[in-house]
């Protein structure tokens, strides 16, 4: 079964980016710089799903 979330936008907020992942905040942050995945547009900080998808994905056991 593939888990999907319902929210297909691309960029949100940090808070909501934590709750798609189910990951606390800080580890979400640490994520996201890693992943290059941070977008800042003035004062709003956005992380980009796509770019954090393929960072997450690279991490992926193969099948036994």
């Amino acid at each position: 079964m593939e888990y999907e979330y319902n929210d297909k936008r691309r960029f949100v907020k940090y808070k909501t980016a934590a709750k798609r992942y189910d990951v606390c905040l800080p580890t979400l942050e640490k994520w996201a710089k890693e992943a290059g995945a941070i977008c800042k547009i003035g004062r709003a900080v956005l992380v980009d799903c796509q770019a954090l998808d393929k960072y997450i994905e690279a991490f992926r056991l193969p099948p036994e």
